[in-house]
């Protein structure tokens, strides 16, 4: 970016792709790893050395609500790049700490600086919109050394969805300009006629600071160490002082400890498992973002760090067992965006949750309709089923109070707009060309389709989703109940009943021994083996004898890959094992289906699931399981194949573990009773024991030991506080 001057502004734009407008383009292998870090609305992508935009095929960038806010940050040592020793991030995800050393620096024909002779640490945390980044030097050498450090910097301001593929014919106007021999200004005048800025502090003071590029001589005795910094903030005033590195670090870590007071912690007899559990809840601790209604678990990073309903909504329910205030959270931020009037570009209609909220140029000029869009169909059962399923977990009456219009909008949508032909069932058909084709959790072009491999065509009635109806309007039933409302009760409990009689005549395949994945706008069924009926176990709507022959399907190998449920069976018409929703592996869609697995008392098959899942993140980076990865089957001394594009960190599958856990021990609570059983309980062979302490009902809580020996467990309570009661329930 030129000083003082202003330009075009243009992101690089790989081609779109026509079948699919918000398609995630992969062009190229991915020259260093990445690395994310984020706080609240503020997210930031580095590769392996700490740098941004400096090696290809990585959505690198400091961004903060949907924008980039610097597309370069660069160290190089007199004009080289430094050796990669080692990157780390730390268990809580609070910082990124790399080792860097230099290469043989050549002056004139002969060695001036041998290489391995300095030792360089990048620090960088995030915190309150402003990314920090320490560079810290240590000369190992036997002689004083004399050198040059430069850190190149740059911005684009590029839309979330520019650096996503999408192109644009017109941009605003960015420039940059010097103000102080410290700190320099980037700023964009948006088409939305919004101004963005980006601010840099250095310190100490460069030898030399362009709009571009601040540069240090730094000269080291044998021994001597010296820091650098810099600070990087979104929208602040260009008078803000960023903290000062260490104070702002202790104080981030602080927040971070504060945030995860009071939840469920557990423990277990395989490290391995333990490592996982450690760092998935590191991952949510990171995607939860403060909201004025709560902590809100953003979808994930780097292209959902945003308001997400259906991925809210199921993180949510994931995690009830552990911290439901999550829930609370959630349904407050969401009951606050539910649609009140029709919007067809948002594909709003009244009582509708939301599904995606962006905070872009693109999205304020309604050049994508994410500003606040409401395009999935699921979103609104699944709202209405963990309202209900909070209050059963907690007994909190006063928030169920608060929801009870939001819940009735829901219901009312459910029966109206959701349901355009007033068949019972729920559909969807887009608003407008610019949404979503299709609108449930698998909402690829290509996601919903017949046996022949056609596309399925008007409004689709998913199966899964009227599994969500019928569980939502089940919920709804106690929820009445306990606000002594009776006919509403009645009337909801009839309408489920119903549904699921109706649906068992419509869905039913009995030439596939399962459920079709959906109902055309023709009333025809999609005949095609999919996880989607996996998840009508975890809803309780459909008959036992056919859940049984659902679950037995899952486990055979055209579906159970050793790793995990395929989305797709292999053998159908469009099944693809490296696509995104036809053949590929779906964590919490796993976790879903264990649930179900659970209800019907299958539990040996929840075993192998969450056995296939946990092997599986043993061979994934910082054991972390990824929104997705490939559905090959598993070969013996070979891992996952990975899904190239696929976010890491993702809330849901971050979830994961935890909702296998809950699955295996069968957990159930009953707040009225102030009583916690463990249904069936059964561990896997991998897990001699579990320890969980702090395991809430309203204001008591206990501590629990489960062992297994065998396929059997035991149980020790090892600690109560208050009135409570746990138990073990078999029953087959």
């Amino acid at each position: 970016m030129a000083a003082e001057a202003a330009t075009q502004l243009k992101a690089p734009q790989p081609d779109p792709v026509p079948e699919s407008p918000f398609y995630i383009p992969m062009t190229g292998p991915a020259a260093r790893p990445r690395r994310s870090l984020k706080h609240d609305d503020t997210f930031i992508v580095l590769d392996s050395h700490g740098d941004i935009g400096a090696s290809a095929g990585g959505p690198d960038g400091l961004f903060n609500c949907d924008t980039r806010y610097l597309a370069r940050l660069e160290l190089v040592l007199e004009e080289v790049q430094p050796l990669l020793l080692g990157s780390n991030l730390r268990d809580d995800n609070s910082a990124l700490t790399v080792d860097l050393t230099n290469p043989d620096v050549v002056q004139g024909g002969r060695i001036v600086l041998q290489k391995d002779m300095l030792h360089i640490v990048r620090t960088s945390f995030l915190w309150r919109g402003t990314a920090y980044q320490r560079i810290g030097v240590q000369n190992h050498g036997d002689r004083p050394a004399g050198f040059d450090l430069k850190l190149l910097f740059d911005n684009d301001f590029a839309d979330l969805f520019e650096v996503r593929g999408e192109t644009r014919p017109h941009r605003g106007t960015g420039s940059g300009k010097l103000l102080g021999p410290t700190d320099v200004a980037l700023d964009y005048r948006g088409l939305d006629g919004k101004t963005r800025i980006t601010t840099l502090h250095f310190d100490p003071r460069p030898t030399r600071l362009t709009v571009n590029s601040a540069s240090w001589h730094l000269e080291l005795a044998p021994g001597a160490k010296s820091a650098l910094f810099v600070a990087v903030s979104c929208d602040k005033p260009v008078t803000h002082r960023p903290a000062r590195f260490l104070q702002g670090l202790l104080e981030h870590r602080r927040e971070m400890r504060r945030s995860t007071a009071g939840a469920t912690s557990i423990e277990t007899s395989n490290n391995i498992f333990n490592e996982v559990l450690c760092q998935s809840m590191a991952d949510l601790n990171m995607l939860l973002t403060e909201t004025p209604q709560g902590r809100y678990p953003y979808a994930g990073i780097p292209w959902y760090s945003t308001t997400f309903g259906r991925d809210g909504i199921v993180t949510a329910l994931q995690m009830l067992w552990i911290d439901p205030r999550i829930a609370r959270g959630v349904l407050k931020r969401l009951a606050v965006y539910q649609a009140q009037a029709v919007d067809s570009l948002a594909d709003a209609e009244p009582g509708k949750i939301l599904h995606e909220m962006r905070g872009g140029e693109m999205a304020a000029l309604r050049e994508v309709p994410f500003a606040q869009y409401y395009g999935s169909v699921d979103a609104t059962p699944l709202f209405v089923l963990l309202a209900g399923l909070y209050v059963e977990r907690t007994g909190d009456q006063e928030t169920l109070t608060e929801l009870w219009p939001a819940i009735e909008a829901a219901l009312r949508w459910i029966d109206t707009f959701g349901d355009p032909d007033r068949d019972g069932f729920v559909e969807y058909q887009r608003a407008s060309e610019q949404g979503l084709a299709n609108q449930g959790w698998k909402d690829s072009y290509d996601a919903i389709y017949h046996a022949d491999g056609r596309l399925a065509e008007g409004f689709i009635a998913l199966a899964e989703v009227q599994g969500y109806v019928f569980a939502a309007k089940q919920m709804a039933v106690r929820c009445a109940r306990r606000l002594e409302k009776n006919d509403v009760a009645d009337r909801l409990e009839h309408e489920a009943q119903r549904l699921a009689e109706r649906f068992e005549q419509a869905f039913w395949c009995e030439e596939l021994g399962t459920y079709a994945l959906a109902l055309d706008g023709d009333k025809q069924p999609c005949a095609v083996r999919s996880s989607n009926a996996g998840q009508l176990l975890f809803t309780g709507m459909v008959r036992e004898d056919r859940a049984r022959m659902v679950a037995a399907d899952l486990m055979r190998p055209h579906f159970f890959t050793g790793w995990g449920i395929r989305t797709i069976a292999r053998g159908e018409a469009r099944y693809n094992p490296m696509s995104y929703h036809d053949g590929s592996i779906w964590p919490h869609d796993n976790a879903l289906i264990a649930l179900g697995l659970a209800r019907y008392g299958l539990k040996h098959s929840v075993e192998h699931v969450f056995k296939g899942l946990f092997d599986a993140a043993t061979y994934m980076d910082l054991r972390r399981l990824p929104e997705l990865f490939c559905g090959f089957q598993r070969e013996k001394r070979r891992g996952p194949t990975l899904y190239p594009v696929a976010c890491a960190p993702q809330a849901w599958a971050s979830a994961t573990p935890f909702t296998l856990l809950e699955a295996s021990l069968g957990l159930e609570f009953d707040a009225g009773r102030g009583e916690i059983r463990l249904r069936n309980p059964r561990l896997p062979a991998f897990l001699n024991e579990v320890v969980l302490r702090d395991l809430q009902l309203g204001a008591s809580s206990v501590d629990l030991r489960v062992r297994r020996h065998g396929e059997d467990v035991s149980l020790e309570v090892l600690r109560t506080r208050g009135r409570i009661q746990v138990s073990i329930v078999l029953a087959h």
